[in-house]
């Protein structure tokens, strides 16, 4: 793979996280305007299903393979977990903490993933090998950011301690529930690095990233509009009134639900799960400047401190999967030299 070739890997996944949080920012602002995070959810995804069907169907329909009912029952499985759940999840805690607090739970979703790919063994790791312990300290040191930013405040840096009456309301409430509301964000980091292995798997045997994309958005708009006739009877929530409530949705479901997972899926495909939750910890970063610049939150030490570990972190995890690439590709080399050898001689 040439330099261009890798550095696409690594824009895309920038871009992915970018508008991922940009898209939380938006849900923190309508979920304070009272809107329903399930409803949000399923329009989010038939959003998505009506923007790829259409290129699924022109992009892959001469090299489709076919769909049998294993892939399916992959698929849905998939759209329960890496989709519905997880990001019903996200949206619990973020109604019940704030942005910032709950993408800090999202950082530990390369450590996880990681982990869970070891007895799968879609991953390997060598602590004999540089490599190796380059990937476990990484994401050590993801996880202690991820730590600093969520345990660890430090003075305001910038921004106002001011605070109106109807922010001190909104902010007691929501301390009523902050630690409750953890546990929703920890919950969808479990269920999003569930998404990553099973999408590898996916990939293999239906290699069409347009259409499972497009699969996984039905799925889940029907998982979450059988969930929101369950959690919702009023009809009235159902009905998107304002503009910021129609343009956030449109954009996360053509972009984030759509854009996003084709992006993510490709990436699954060619480089692994490991290298494409690694750069989760992003989505932290992204979502502090947006919560300070367009939700007037405040910057604290603790968040610069943390998303400097994070940075670090990533780095090094990064270092060491494109190290263990480079010794796996020279060892092959190798092999195949000694292979052309040995028949030479004979």
């Amino acid at each position: 793979m040439n330099w261009c070739g890798q550095w696409s890997f690594v824009v895309a996944m920038v871009a992915v996280n970018f508008a991922f949080a940009a898209t939380n920012a938006l849900f923190k602002m309508i979920l304070d305007r009272g809107t329903s995070r399930v409803i949000i959810l399923v329009y989010r995804q038939a959003i998505s299903t009506l923007c790829l069907t259409p290129i699924a169907y022109v992009r892959e329909r001469k090299g489709r393979p076919k769909l049998t009912a294993r892939v399916l029952c992959q698929l849905f499985l998939n759209a329960l977990i890496g989709t519905t759940l997880a990001q019903y999840f996200f949206l619990l805690g973020l109604e019940y903490t704030s942005a910032t607090f709950s993408c800090a739970f999202l950082n530990t979703v390369p450590a996880i993933t990681l982990i869970l790919a070891l007895p799968f063994g879609l991953e390997k790791v060598s602590f004999r090998s540089k490599s190796g312990q380059a990937k476990v300290i990484g994401t050590l040191v993801c996880i202690s950011g991820a730590m600093v930013l969520t345990l660890y405040k430090g003075k305001t840096l910038v921004g106002s301690d001011s605070r109106d009456g109807k922010y001190l309301i909104v902010n007691y409430r929501r301390k009523e529930r902050w630690g409750i509301g953890s546990m929703f964000p920890a919950a969808c980091a479990v269920c999003w690095s569930l998404w990553f292995l099973l999408q590898a798997r996916i990939g293999k045997g239906y290699p069409c990233k347009y259409s499972s994309t497009a699969f996984l958005s039905l799925f889940s708009a029907i998982q979450s509009a059988i969930l929101g006739l369950i959690t919702e009877r009023d009809f009235d929530e159902w009905i998107l009134r304002g503009k910021l409530e129609l343009i956030t949705v449109t954009f996360a479901g053509i972009v984030a639900s759509g854009l996003c997972y084709v992006g993510m899926s490709w990436c699954v495909e060619h480089r692994g799960p490991v290298f494409t939750s690694a750069y989760t910890p992003l989505v932290q970063i992204f979502v502090a400047i947006f919560d300070f610049s367009f939700l007037h939150g405040k910057l604290y030490l603790g968040s610069v401190t943390g998303s400097i570990l994070i940075i670090i972190g990533l780095y090094i995890l990064l270092w060491g999967r494109n190290s263990e690439a480079q010794e796996m590709e020279h060892h092959q080399v190798e092999e195949e030299e000694g292979d052309c050898n040995s028949r030479s001689k004979v």
